[in-house]
C-alpha cells in the first residue's frame, strides 16, 4: 500500500472530501493499528511524566506517542516517494505551519494568486499534511504534479525509500528555548481536559530529551549533519534567520526546491506578496482558524487555533527564568560543540 499527500492545489471541495475521509478514519483507526505494531510498540521504553492520555514511547532514539509511531512504521514499510519530491521537515513548534505555507505558496504561485490561494481558506497543514499521519489514517492522497511532502520525524527515522529516492529535504530549526515554550503551551492547550504538568517539570523533561519527537537537539543535529554531507539535497534553515531576512531566505528556499523567482517576479514584488500572505498575522486571522480543526475526529485532532500563539523570537524570556534559560543554553552549547552549529546569536 502506498501512502502520500493530497495535491495542495486541489479545489476546496476536494479538500472537504479528504476531511470527510479523515473523520471516517476514526472508527477504522483501532483496526488499522495492527496487532503486530501494537505488540512491537509495547516493547519500547515508555515514559508518562508529561501525563498525556497515553505514554510516550522511545523508537529509534526518539520519544513519541504510539499513534505517530504507528504511522511512521507504516510509512517506513510502504511509503514510495518520487525523486522530484521535496520533504518539508521540522520538529514541532519550530515554524512548521509557516514553512509549509511558504513552500506551498512558492510552488503554486503561478496557478493561485493571492486572491485564490487555498491558504486563504485552509490551514497549511490541510493543504500539505504529514505523510506519517496519512499513513496511520490509511489515506492515499498523492498528486505527482505537486512535489511537497511533510514530516516531523528525525532524519534517521525517515523511510529508506526517501533516502534512496534522492529527493530534496528542507529542514528548519529554532532556538531551543522558544521551541520548548511553544511546545509546552501547545501541549497544554491540546490536552486541556487533563491536569497538566507545571512548566518547571516539563522543562526538566525537555532538558532530558523526553518530549514528543525529542530529544530536540538530536533532531536538529541529524539534519544539520545531513545538510553538511549532502548540501545539494538537504537545505538547513533557522527560524530566526527566516524572520530577520525573509526576502533573502524565501528566494533561497525557492531556488533550492526548483521554483526560483524570475527577475520580473522580483520586480513585481511577488516575493513580498508571498511573505505577506504567509505571515503569522495573516494566517492567524483567517476565518477558517476560528472554528476549524486539524484531522478532526481522529487520534491526531487539534483545534486550528492551537497552532498559533505568538511566533516571536525570544518570547521564552516571558515564561522561563534566567537560570532556566542559562541551563538550556549550556546543554545546547555542549551538545552542539564541534558541530559548527550554534544558537548563540539569538540569546
Amino acid at each position: 500500500m502506498e501512502f502520500s499527500l493530497l495535491s495542495p492545489r486541489s479545489p476546496p471541495n476536494q479538500v472537504s472530501e479528504v476531511k470527510k475521509e479523515k473523520r471516517e478514519a476514526k472508527e477504522e483507526h483501532p483496526r488499522a493499528f495492527s496487532e503486530k505494531h501494537r505488540d512491537l510498540i509495547s516493547t519500547f521504553p515508555q515514559n508518562n511524566e508529561w501525563k498525556f492520555t497515553l505514554p510516550l514511547y522511545k523508537y529509534q532514539g526518539f520519544w513519541n506517542c504510539p499513534n505517530y509511531i504507528q504511522g511512521l512504521l507504516l510509512a517506513q514499510e510502504n511509503f514510495k516517494p518520487q525523486s522530484t519530491d521535496v520533504i518539508i521537515s521540522t520538529h514541532p513548534k519550530a515554524g512548521t505551519t509557516w514553512l509549509k505555507a511558504l513552500a506551498f505558496a512558492i510552488v503554486e504561485r503561478n496557478r493561485h494568486k493571492d486572491s485564490s490561494s487555498l491558504l486563504l481558506t485552509e490551514l497549511s497543514h490541510d493543504v500539505l499534511s504529514f505523510f506519517e499521519i496519512d499513513a496511520a489514517q490509511n489515506i492515499n492522497r498523492r498528486n505527482p504534479e505537486i512535489p511537497l511532502l511533510a514530516t516531523h520525524f528525525p532524519y534517521s527515522s525517515l523511510p529508506s525509500s526517501v533516502i534512496k529516492s534522492g529527493c530534496k529535504i528542507v529542514y528548519m530549526c529554532r532556538d531551543p528555548k522558544d521551541v520548548f515554550v511553544s511546545l509546552y503551551y501547545f501541549q497544554k492547550k491540546k490536552h486541556s481536559g487533563v491536569e497538566f504538568i507545571s512548566i518547571e517539570n516539563a522543562f526538566e523533561l525537555f532538558c532530558r530529551g523526553v518530549s514528543t519527537f525529542g530529544p530536540y537537539l538530536d533532531h536538529v543535529l541529524e539534519y544539520w549533519k545531513a545538510s553538511l554531507e549532502w548540501p545539494e539535497r538537504v537545505l538547513f534553515l533557522k527560524y530566526e534567520d527566516m524572520k530577520s531576512k525573509p526576502l533573502c531566505y524565501l528566494k533561497k528556499l525557492a531556488e533550492f526546491i526548483g521554483y526560483p523567482f524570475t527577475p520580473e517576479e522580483e520586480r513585481s514584488n511577488v516575493v513580498q506578496e508571498i511573505i505577506t500572505m504567509c505571515s503569522f498575522e495573516k494566517m492567524k486571522d483567517l476565518a477558517t482558524l476560528k472554528n476549524g480543526e486539524f484531522y478532526s475526529n481522529t487520534p491526531f485532532s487539534v483545534r486550528n487555533t492551537v497552532f498559533f500563539r505568538k511566533g516571536q523570537i525570544g518570547d521564552w524570556k516571558n515564561h522561563l527564568t534566567k537560570e532556566m534559560g542559562d541551563q538550556l543554553d549550556k546543554i545546547t552549547e555542549e551538545k552542539l560543540n564541534g558541530s559548527g552549529l550554534s544558537f548563540l546569536s539569538y540569546h
